[in-house]
């Protein structure tokens, strides 16, 4: 295929996931290397060259070729010779996922009730990795630059949904989470020295939430607190976002997180209800 050539687009390199050291005789590497080209597509990269997935995933030019086009004639990718982009029928993953917990059916509607009382969006999400995962939402206006939608991703160190599933873990696991995190500074008020991170979170996991001021996005307060399982583990956590001309932080969490509980505590019962 002849490659007409384009500005340079800066993708960033698709993490590695699964180490050489654990991989076992029945890891499929050319698997690992589908996905990983799936994952060079997001919101600020939605169309890519073969050159951009070839760097973005370090495969060769040839190897890139190979896994596009087969996503191409699956119905996964559609391409005009030049650009790749991702079609519709790349959901049917991650709903396979979502239908699978049961938890983003279960939340919408609490969702709905909370953001019609409070007037501000709220959202569930799980942690994966080192980020969370968005899997259900209900905005309202909208106070961030990006776009949040389901499947959205944030660093959990910066979020007050990521921090109160960062309680949750062991101290084990969060030591490797906190040695393997790169802190970076999102805004100005971004915490990023790991000790101070490490003393946030050994207290939302005592006082049982968290409230993020502007460290995701500057004008931006979030607080967050856990969703339950019926065996009493953590298996998501629920926040409200709102812009900070609403009030201080104290003023947030006076008007804030008694209805968010009140949410939570709806989801939970639902959820058992759903395990019986």
């Amino acid at each position: 295929m002849n490659e007409t050539p384009a500005p340079d687009v800066q993708v960033p390199p698709v993490p590695v996931e699964v180490s050489e050291a654990t991989r076992g005789t029945a890891f499929v590497q050319s698997l690992e290397r589908g996905l990983a080209v799936i994952r060079a597509f997001d919101a600020e990269h939605a169309e890519l060259t073969l050159s951009d997935v070839a760097r973005a995933t370090g495969l060769t030019r040839a190897a890139a070729r190979r896994f596009l086009h087969t996503l191409v004639e699956l119905g996964y990718m559609r391409t005009d010779g030049r650009l790749f982009a991702l079609r519709p029928r790349i959901l049917e993953l991650g709903y396979a996922y979502l239908s699978s917990m049961g938890l983003p059916e279960v939340a919408q509607p609490h969702l709905e009730t909370l953001v019609s009382q409070v007037h501000e969006s709220s959202s569930v999400s799980v942690l994966d990795g080192l980020d969370v995962v968005y899997v259900a939402r209900v905005p309202t206006k909208r106070i961030m630059t990006v776009s949040i939608a389901v499947g959205t991703r944030f660093p959990a160190y910066a979020t007050s949904m990521g921090r109160v599933l960062l309680a949750s873990q062991t101290d084990e696991w969060l030591d490797r989470y906190l040695k393997e995190a790169d802190l970076r500074p999102l805004t100005r008020y971004t915490t990023v020295e790991k000790h101070l991170l490490r003393a946030i979170i050994e207290h939302v996991r005592e006082q049982g939430w968290s409230l993020v001021d502007q460290e995701l996005e500057e004008g931006l307060r979030s607080i967050a607190v856990p969703v339950h399982n019926p065996d009493g583990s953590v298996a998501a956590a629920v926040n409200v976002s709102a812009h900070a001309s609403r009030g201080s932080s104290d003023d947030i969490r006076v008007e804030l997180l008694p209805p968010l509980r009140t949410a939570a505590l709806a989801i939970e019962h639902d959820l058992r209800g759903n395990h019986r």
